[in-house]
């Protein structure tokens, strides 16, 4: 068989970039849950945080943001999070000391921040039931009314024709 410098530079090539990207991914400190909590100890240190059906205990540093979907956030003290925190469907909680960076965020949730816990940016909280309304339920309403409109379109197509009645079979009684 003979040497081809083309496939040789090739398979080179490809195998530089399977071990760069293998190495990049065991650097990565992200992480991403569904429906298992994300603990964060004491000392460690983490990129972003996502959990989905779960929720975030932050007790060492984050050095990206932190958002739960259906579960809350929890900083505990001396804990800092570099980014935002966003809660959808739950509460966020800081304690004595600790710090968020960017914004602080809670959809359908409270945040209970301690006098001492430091917010970098800016505090949005969004409780109660007519903001979750407006976001899940409308939506869903709306794309409701469209399928139940796609659903008549085809029943009314798939109707058989009218056809006019036949008239009576009496006899003709003109004289």
């Amino acid at each position: 068989m003979r040497w081809n410098p083309a496939l040789s530079a090739l398979s080179i090539a490809t195998a530089v970039i399977l071990v760069s990207s293998f190495t990049a991914a065991q650097k990565s400190a992200d992480r991403v849950q569904v429906g298992r909590s994300l603990i964060v100890q004491p000392g460690e240190k983490a990129g972003d945080l996502v959990c989905v059906l779960c929720s975030i205990h932050v007790r060492g540093q984050t050095s990206g943001d932190v958002v739960a979907v259906l579960g809350n956030v929890t900083v505990a003290s001396g804990s800092k999070i570099a980014g935002d925190t966003v809660a959808v469907l739950g509460n966020v909680r800081l304690a004595s000391g600790a710090q968020i960076g960017g914004d602080a965020a809670t959809v359908g949730g409270m945040l209970y921040r301690d006098p001492d816990a430091v917010i970098g940016g800016k505090i949005t909280a969004i409780s109660g039931a007519g903001p979750l309304l407006l976001i899940f339920v409308v939506p869903l309403l709306i794309l409701g009314g469209i399928v139940a409109l796609i659903i008549w379109l085809i029943q009314r197509s798939r109707r058989p024709p009218q056809v006019p009645a036949y008239p009576s079979a009496t006899p003709n009684t003109r004289s």
